[in-house]
């Protein structure tokens, strides 16, 4: 069952991989090139609430996370971000970072505040064809 953060952030259409506690989804408003949501499929509200076989599980996630993007996108740092202010349930917003412009499917993806703290505010909005073809991107560079 997808909880609520996962359906804010487009699941079922924006998954790129899906684990036994965690999914990993495009993040629709693209921070930076292939930004990411790491979401736990339980319902915490905590990290500490997540259940010991969903902390164990995070580290292959996280390591097929750096993996896919490096392999996607050659970022020079990526950030993870866990806030949980609008979006209850335990997640992590995974930004790749750029010191220069990228490009994908045509479309120019800055990181124009780099090396600075990543804006959430700004990026591009993919829906539709857009979002299924960063998904596609993405899901191509997995590790298997």
């Amino acid at each position: 069952m997808a909880t609520d953060t996962m359906l804010a952030f487009g699941y079922p259409d924006s998954l790129v991989r899906e684990y036994d506690h965690w999914v990993v989804l495009a993040r629709p408003k693209q921070v930076t090139m292939g930004a990411l949501v790491m979401a736990c499929k339980e319902n915490a509200q905590s990290f500490g609430a997540i259940s010991g076989d969903a902390f164990r599980e995070q580290e292959r996630v996280i390591g097929d996370i750096e993996q896919g993007l490096k392999t996607f996108s050659a970022f020079e740092k990526i950030n993870y971000l866990m806030l949980m202010m609008v979006d209850k349930e335990v997640h992590f917003h995974v930004l790749p970072r750029y010191s220069e412009t990228k490009k994908f499917d045509g479309v120019d993806y800055p990181d124009p505040v780099w090396p600075a703290a990543p804006d959430l505010s700004a990026g591009l909005v993919l829906q539709g064809k857009s979002l299924a073809a960063m998904v596609a991107g993405v899901r191509a560079c997995w590790p298997d």
